[in-house]
């Protein structure tokens, strides 16, 4: 069976082809986190909802015109990396593009799930390309979560502040002491990097440790997408060596959650936002810090005393406390 869709793009067709093919595009309509090797042969990775990776091969690159990929999902019997052929073709039109998606290659029932979310995500990538803002993909944010679905999650939520992060925002104060937004962007860096590094992430040969020109988003996501990636490969059976200590996986995992979900609050608050999470995902990462942060890990410094919150309080503002922030949603 096959899918096809068209849809009108008011952009040009190599804009189009950016859109469908570079990793800090993909980010603001279809995926949480991206990779691609950009050449006939190349292999891709996308983070499409939390615990969701869609992955294969690239078979054939026209720029401005057309990509096509072996295309499959991790851990998916049926639809294996690789297993089906899709095709995304750009025609110039009055005004624009139009963007022809085949799936071939899928069972009836196959064929229908892809329909559902292919219709969904090109939806956002036509407000996206009309309006610059597809805006929160609902799908990012789920009732059930494990600690790798939720850091996938967490960093939905952190990307889409990041996004509004200029860099005239980064002298601005954030709720972490001494740390404005560049500064929380330094510390938010090296306990990715750290993180990766314990878990067995393959960093990029070059990676940004700092920029000239402050882009908290792109120097955040080249860390981020290896670390999650190796994350789910590892699981969260066994410890792992921190170098400061030894830690159950888990414990790992507890953490990066903590950091990308409260870190953006903190950024949100920099910026005068509101952080757009769902209270599911909130009391998740909630009771991930219970058991994370306890009277030991406070007295080391990492984190203030938990704050005073009414227990009716919204999830999110019920986190921010616990951690020692003061919330202030409005």
């Amino acid at each position: 069976m096959t899918f096809a869709q068209t849809v009108f793009l008011p952009v040009t067709p190599d804009e189009a082809f950016g859109l469908v093919t570079q990793p800090e595009r993909l980010r603001r309509w279809m995926t949480i986190t991206s990779r691609i090797d950009l050449r006939a042969g190349g292999d891709f990775r996308w983070t499409v909802v939390p615990g969701a990776y869609a992955a294969g091969t690239v078979t054939e690159v026209e720029p401005g015109r057309r990509i096509a990929f072996a295309f499959g999902w991790e851990g998916h019997g049926e639809v294996p990396p690789g297993s089906s052929d899709l095709t995304i073709t750009l025609e110039p039109a009055e005004g624009g593009t139009n963007l022809t998606l085949v799936h071939a290659g899928l069972s009836p029932a196959q064929e229908e799930d892809h329909a559902q979310g292919w219709t969904h995500y090109l939806g956002r990538l036509a407000a996206l390309a009309g309006t610059g803002d597809a805006g929160l993909d609902v799908w990012v944010q789920p009732e059930h979560f494990d600690q790798i679905a939720g850091a996938d999650a967490s960093f939905a939520v952190l990307d889409r502040v990041l996004a509004a992060v200029t860099p005239d925002a980064a002298a601005r104060p954030t709720p972490c002491e001494d740390f404005n937004v560049a500064a929380l962007t330094d510390h938010l860096h090296g306990s990715i990097v750290s993180i990766g590094t314990a878990i067995g992430a393959q960093f990029p040969a070059e990676f940004p440790s700092s920029s000239v020109t402050f882009d908290a988003e792109a120097r955040l996501a080249v860390v981020i997408q290896p670390t999650l990636e190796a994350l789910a490969h590892r699981g969260l059976d066994g410890t792992v060596d921190m170098g400061f200590a030894v830690m159950p996986a888990t414990s790992v995992a507890n953490i990066l959650n903590i950091e990308l979900l409260v870190h953006a609050w903190d950024y949100a608050s920099a910026l005068g936002r509101d952080l757009e999470v769902s209270a599911e995902l909130s009391q998740y990462v909630l009771g991930l810090a219970e058991e994370t942060i306890t009277d030991q890990v406070r007295a080391s410094g990492s984190f203030a005393g938990a704050k005073l919150v009414d227990e009716s309080a919204h999830a999110l503002d019920r986190l921010v406390a616990f951690t020692g922030r003061v919330a202030s949603r409005g």
